[in-house]
């Protein structure tokens, strides 16, 4: 087999360096037997006997590959019941179901963006919610973090400005993982009423690990048809894949945009 090009091994090379010398190597040796106190798996129910069982049935009944897209292959019922089960715990009207956390946030990102669209993402927002925002062609204004005055001065901006975007997507998180402070749900589903923008929710660390279920049920906009939200299926959940949740009037309009737009669920 032939061996890399020079320029790459010496690219491969000085990438190596710099990541010692910051101390950023990662690898991915195995541990042995640990305390795992790093997991997300908030309510241990990744290793309960009924969700093991039931993910053992699920694989003998179905598969164990998708084998293609929904949109190739056919919703099964199975997904209808995931995603039914998903509002009802929400208390959402409408949601789709994505193979990850991370694709469900690139999904929705790239259904709603473009040219005409700005996305003002909280500083401290997820990378798969950056990585949708660069992939999505919109453009992009990063708010200070938890900074309510911050989007309120972004949104303005845009309105302001003769070349302003007609539509604006505010992208924060329910709870951030790497301080654990949470965003002021109400207040800025209010903010982005007054500008008539919309607010996407990542809620990877509150589905299921917060009182009454859902944070953006808890702030009590579930109903909210402007209010989005994705979620993570592998944390409290302790099982596999990704949803966006919707709600109020305008949940099956959203909806349908993402079945037809969304490159990670197609």
């Amino acid at each position: 087999m032939a061996e890399p090009a020079p320029r790459w091994e010496t690219w491969l090379g000085t990438r190596a360096r710099v990541r010692e010398l910051r101390g950023l190597q990662r690898n991915d040796a195995p541990r042995g037997r640990v305390f795992d106190l790093a997991s997300n798996d908030y309510l241990g129910l990744a290793g309960h006997r009924q969700v093991r069982r039931a993910a053992a049935d699920a694989a003998l009944e179905h598969g164990a590959g998708a084998g293609a897209s929904r949109v190739a292959g056919g919703t099964f019922a199975v997904h209808r019941e995931l995603e039914a089960g998903l509002c009802s715990y929400a208390h959402r009207q409408s949601a789709l179901v994505f193979s990850s956390g991370y694709t469900a946030n690139l999904g929705v990102l790239g259904a709603l963006g473009g040219p005409g669209s700005l996305f003002i993402i909280d500083a401290h927002a997820h990378a798969s919610l950056i990585d949708g925002a660069k992939l999505s062609a919109s453009a992009v204004a990063t708010a200070a973090h938890n900074d309510l005055e911050d989007v309120a001065r972004l949104l303005h901006a845009n309105r302001e400005d003769p070349q302003g975007k007609p539509r604006v997507l505010v992208v924060v998180e329910s709870i951030y993982s790497v301080f654990g402070d949470a965003a002021a749900l109400p207040k800025l589903a209010a903010l982005c009423a007054q500008y008539g923008a919309l607010l996407l929710v990542d809620e990877a660390h509150s589905l299921g690990a917060v009182p009454r279920g859902s944070a953006v049920h808890a702030a009590g906009l579930a109903d909210a048809s402007h209010v989005l939200s994705t979620a993570t299926l592998s944390k409290a959940l302790g099982s596999q894949g990704g949803a966006v949740l919707l709600g109020g009037s305008g949940a099956q309009a959203l909806r349908e945009q993402l079945v037809n737009a969304s490159r990670t669920f197609i």
